[in-house]
């Protein structure tokens, strides 16, 4: 097995983990999966022995590469790597992760800087979509330092602005993969939605919740992981996800109305581990159903005037805003987000 490979430790959004070039990794997903478990210390819940923090949200991968297709710099892969289970998976996209890409990308050589602001444009291998982040780059140089914000991360940062088009259906083959706005499964309404992420959106009250609990209280509630389970395992044959009991996809994020000014009100499990905020391409899709009428979170959602639309997705450490650009019908055809990134080390990573 591979003793190590050079890496670059980055914080994307509210997310963290490393950056690979492909061609510095172990050829062989066998080879390659091993490798990663390694370095961050899985299966292990404090993920003592590597480089883990012990929460899904810090055992993250993301591996880049020069593109081949055309008018696209860069290919991303995105890996999860299981805290408690030796178990690496491509069955989903990151969004956080996504905001490092750029930055990485750049800082690698792969792309080159301009003066000012560099568009680098992402081929998403986990989905087959294209997004574009905007990066700071005065004097040719990633600037990390700047003054924009996100809830979940303290300080500030240099901001990357991510643009998302015809992401609908990306790993489920349509938005609404069922066909319905509205399923039931264990006798809970259920919408079903895929807009860059696969979600199965549900009421908190259905669950016997107020859906404004903290991570920790809902963590703790076994009966509600239990049951959000068992919606989840039968909800992925019908979002054409297959048997997911082994895969970190669909997440399942109860909706409440808003209660800090924001269109809807969250709290996901992605899948075992209820999120400290919420994925950016799950709070796309969240932002999808509030907006589609007959959807379990229309009647819930507060959703302001004009398009494009700023939608706060409320979440327990705060908001995700998502600015919805929408077509004739009413649709969303685009999506974008502000994130921010920051180099941590960059150096050799050890097996």
């Amino acid at each position: 097995m591979y003793n190590s490979s050079p890496c670059m430790w980055m914080r994307g959004g509210t997310s963290k983990g490393g950056f690979f070039l492909a061609e510095d990794l172990p050829q062989g997903i066998e080879a390659r999966d091993a490798f990663l478990l390694a370095i961050m210390g899985s299966p292990d819940l404090r993920q003592i022995d590597g480089m883990g923090g012990g929460d899904p949200l810090t055992s993250k991968v993301a591996v880049v590469s020069k593109s081949s297709t055309p008018g696209v710099d860069v290919d991303y892969l995105f890996l999860q790597v299981m805290v408690d289970r030796a178990i690496v998976s491509d069955a989903q996209n990151c969004g956080n992760m996504l905001a490092g890409v750029g930055p990485f990308a750049i800082e690698r050589g792969l792309v080159a800087a301009n003066d000012g602001q560099t568009k680098v444009s992402i081929y998403m291998k986990n989905t087959g979509k294209i997004a574009t982040a905007i990066v700071e780059t005065p004097d040719h140089k990633v600037s990390y330092r700047g003054d924009a914000r996100i809830d979940g991360v303290p300080g500030t940062a240099s901001p990357v602005m991510i643009e998302f088009s015809d992401t609908a259906g990306s790993s489920c083959g349509a938005l609404l993969p069922s066909g319905n706005a509205i399923d039931e499964i264990d006798g809970i309404e259920v919408t079903m939605i895929d807009n860059g992420m696969p979600c199965v959106v549900l009421r908190a009250s259905d669950m016997n919740i107020s859906g404004l609990e903290t991570r920790e209280k809902l963590e703790a509630d076994g009966d509600l992981r239990t049951r959000l389970e068992s919606i989840r395992l039968k909800a992925g044959p019908a979002m054409n996800l297959g048997d997911v009991a082994q895969k970190t996809v669909p997440k399942m994020t109860m909706v409440s109305p808003p209660v800090n000014g924001g269109a809807i009100s969250t709290r996901t499990f992605i899948p075992h581990r209820c999120h400290a905020s919420i994925g950016v391409l799950g709070a796309v899709s969240v932002a999808t159903a509030a907006m589609l009428e007959g959807s379990t979170t229309a009647d819930l959602a507060d959703i302001p005037p004009g398009n494009p639309k700023h939608l706060k997705i409320e979440h327990p450490i705060g908001e995700t805003t998502i600015v919805a650009g929408l077509d004739d019908k009413g649709n969303v055809e685009s999506a974008a987000i502000l994130r921010t990134a920051r180099k941590l080390f960059d150096g050799r990573v050890f097996a």
